[in-house]
């Protein structure tokens, strides 16, 4: 849900729009073309844990900015809000058809969130990231706060196996980069989901294996914020020229 709007960024799907437009906790449609970034979400970008909204955007200019670039590349980046449903509601029947069609679909990127109720829009306490490789049938999990959110990586990889009619084996890697405090994990999640998509899935040749450890890869949680800040401020900017 978005409370004191400041600005409202304009983003474009991706090719087929098949990740974008999903269900909000709160029970309306997001726009996919169209998200609106709150006082709260600028805060939280500057020093706090982040938002479901700073996620979502993230991925959303990952696909407006990378993706396009290899239309060939059959990858999904899950909005929050959709892992959280897909881990939450008890009937498949009304996940299926909440989430895209994941038949042509090689990896799927979902930011994983530790919240329980249910009721509770922006819930939980830790971001983790989970990649599925639905070619392979791995789901590797990568935690900045030990296994925090292994319980829930877990539970996402089954109903994940599930919806694709495959087992997955479900790979925590302990390797994995740690956070420092107690709210830097949401940015982990948009770093590592960023440099695995471009450095290991993107620029990977069709017959190379390619490690998706995450081991020793150093993470700049302060000037990610500072990047996701830049990004805003310059697509602020666009819009205004674009309006003037």
């Amino acid at each position: 849900m978005c409370l004191s709007p400041i600005l409202s960024v304009l983003v474009e799907s991706c090719a087929d729009g098949s990740c974008g437009g999903v269900p909000s906790l709160g029970g309306g449609a997001v726009p996919f073309q169209r998200r609106a970034i709150t006082y709260e979400d600028i805060k939280a970008l500057k020093n706090d844990w982040l938002t479901d909204n700073n996620i979502a955007f993230w991925e959303e200019w990952l696909e407006r900015e990378i993706l396009p670039k290899y239309p060939q590349a059959r990858i999904c980046l899950l909005r929050p809000s959709m892992t959280f449903l897909l881990m939450k509601e008890p009937d498949m029947r009304q996940i299926r058809s909440a989430l895209p069609d994941f038949s042509k679909t090689t990896h799927i990127f979902l930011p994983i969130n530790d919240a329980r109720n249910v009721a509770q829009a922006e819930g939980g306490s830790h971001w983790s990231l989970l990649l599925v490789s639905a070619i392979d049938g791995v789901a590797f999990h990568y935690d900045s706060l030990g296994g925090a959110n292994y319980a829930e990586g877990r539970l996402a990889t089954h109903k994940m196996s599930e919806i694709l009619g495959r087992p997955l084996r479900y790979l925590n890697l302990e390797d994995s980069p740690q956070q420092e405090n107690g709210s830097d994990c949401g940015v982990f999640v948009c770093i590592l989901m960023r440099h695995l998509l471009v450095k290991r899935l993107l620029s990977a040749n069709a017959r190379e294996k390619v490690s998706m450890s995450m081991a020793n890869k150093l993470i700049d949680s302060h000037g990610g914020r500072k990047e996701m800040l830049k990004i805003i401020e310059s697509l602020r900017k666009e819009g205004e020229r674009r309006r003037s």
